[in-house]
């Protein structure tokens, strides 16, 4: 079997993936949850509700503000208690919803409806009307990732599943649990973009879902199984094209300048169900583990559940190095247990072990192995410096800062444990908060 890859770095992180052979469980209705009006890449959503008003569960309840943005809605029905900004994991001064759970709980699986009658308008604005961003992490309005500017020429699907950051198990149990449910994304996703080749990146590591899926597709054409190699980070968008198809993605554009779109697994699920459905965006499966966690497991999550209401329900250990939102390559770390889980959240991840986390750094040895992992071609210990330094516009014109992917393999290989990936990931956010205000002066 051939196996697919990119041409340069990688790393192999410890930790594993202990929850992998766990089924999704519901998690518990938490007594009240906090939603966030940003949990999508560009404008906040406008918040619809104040103080004392009663939402039904999937009642909007932020609008989408312009084309890059996404709906919000209630996860829980209950009543309104405030409307105020807080630091979350993700940015600080977000305005949020936070409801006190009271009322019923819908079926949304009662109706199903034939979307194959419904013409690309009216399946993208069953998209958009459920607020369904990106779940592997970037959070993208799909409604706009689903239909390509004028000129490109979708030719490739690429469906993510490589899901290749240790701990994580989410996609992986969604996807061996709900394959049928995939599929039929897949088929809303290539009928929107013209009929693609669509192509399911699946490490080899999780060969039962190279059979599972061999064996499904049999009889359909148009989509096909593309194994790749078990490393790490496999699941890039721009590192799938260059690993599948052998294309890559001209620095400073999007994929479909390439001919091809990529989706996580997760989000084409929640294609599905909000085509199909009518089901909004209100809950994502993630994966619950680290060292000490006494549940780990996969859960199915409303948005907006605290943290703390997870656990308390399947226990953290007494003492533990950082919680991270997220796996330990790319998550956030956080020691607000308050925080609520949002849409980008794939999992919540405990470590305790200093081999887990190294939180002290020593002077720089120019040994060069960050430069050696890097799967982008950079040099991270001069771009990190270079932030440091206030030196933004220099790493962006001369060194692609913006090309970084963020997938913490430079910091993971630093024996002097130097936070690159941190320092690159201030410095870019830096230069989009001062191109924002270029533009609006």
């Amino acid at each position: 079997m051939r196996l697919f890859s990119f041409r340069r770095g990688g790393i192999h992180p410890k930790g594993g993936k202990p929850a992998a052979m766990l089924p999704i469980t519901n998690a518990h209705l938490p007594h009240y949850v906090i939603i966030p009006m940003s949990m999508h890449v560009g404008e906040s959503a406008k918040c619809l509700v104040k103080p004392g008003d009663v939402v039904r569960e999937g009642d909007r309840i932020g609008e989408a503000v312009g084309l890059i943005s996404s709906h919000v809605h209630a996860s829980v029905p209950g009543r309104v208690t405030a409307v105020q900004k807080l630091d979350l994991v993700h940015a600080k001064g977000v305005e949020c919803v936070r409801i006190e759970t009271g009322g019923n709980i819908r079926n949304w699986y009662a109706e199903k409806r034939d979307w194959k009658k419904l013409d690309n308008a009216k399946i993208l604005e069953a998209i958009r009307e459920a607020g369904v961003v990106g779940l592997g992490g970037a959070c993208f309005p799909t409604h706009v990732k689903l239909s390509p500017p004028p000129g490109c020429e979708i030719k490739d699907l690429l469906v993510n599943i490589a899901e290749c950051e240790p701990y994580l198990s989410a996609d992986y149990r969604l996807v061996l649990e709900r394959p049928e449910d995939l599929l039929e994304g897949v088929r809303i996703a290539r009928k929107l973009l013209g009929n693609p080749q669509a192509h399911l990146c699946i490490e080899d590591s999780q060969s039962d879902l190279i059979e599972l899926f061999g064996s499904l597709l049999q009889d359909e054409s148009g989509i096909v199984v593309a194994p790749l190699r078990s490393v790490y980070p496999q699941g890039s968008e721009k590192l799938l094209a260059q690993a599948v198809l052998r294309r890559e993605v001209p620095s400073g554009k999007l994929p479909p300048v390439a001919g091809f779109v990529a989706q996580n697994a997760a989000t084409l699920v929640a294609v599905m169900e909000a085509v199909v459905y009518g089901k909004p965006l209100i809950d994502r499966v993630l994966t619950f583990s680290g060292a000490g966690v006494k549940e780990p497991g996969n859960y199915k999550v409303r948005i907006g559940t605290p943290i703390r209401h997870l656990a308390q329900d399947h226990g953290l250990p007494s003492k533990y190095a950082v919680l991270v939102a997220g796996g330990p390559m790319m998550g956030r770390s956080t020691e607000d247990q308050d925080v609520p889980v949002v849409k980008a959240m794939n999992g919540i991840t405990v470590l305790r072990k200093k081999d887990d986390y190294r939180v002290k750094n020593q002077p720089c040895i120019r040994c060069a192995r960050c430069v050696d992992v890097c799967p982008t071609g950079l040099e991270p210990t001069t771009l990190s410096k270079l932030c440091e330094a206030m030196r933004v516009e220099e790493a962006v014109s001369e060194y692609g800062l913006l090309n970084c992917i963020e997938c913490g393999n430079c910091a993971y290989a630093c024996p002097s444990t130097i936070p690159i990936v941190g320092q690159i990931r201030w410095g870019k956010s830096f230069w989009t908060r001062q191109q924002v205000r270029a533009k609006s002066s």
